[in-house]
């Protein structure tokens, strides 16, 4: 079985503290493919690890709900 390994990088606005991190990264961890979650509160970006594709929407969404924005996804 191949086990692969996604990796998006996600520019979020509007993260100041461990809190707001703790909130993004709690919100994604809910998505099932979701494997890790890493937050750098310096450079507002948050790197996901994926199991399998998850849509950039689902995402997004998932981050908005939190009362954050993401501005770009690579």
């Amino acid at each position: 079985m191949f086990n692969k390994k996604i990796k998006k990088v996600m520019n979020v606005e509007g993260m100041h503290c461990g809190h707001c991190a703790s909130k993004v990264e709690n919100v994604l961890k809910k998505i099932p493919s979701v494997s890790k979650v890493k937050v750098n509160l310096d450079k507002k970006q948050v790197e996901v690890y994926l199991s399998e594709e998850v849509e950039n929407s689902v995402l997004t969404e998932a981050i908005k709900s939190v009362d954050f924005e993401v501005t770009n996804i690579s």
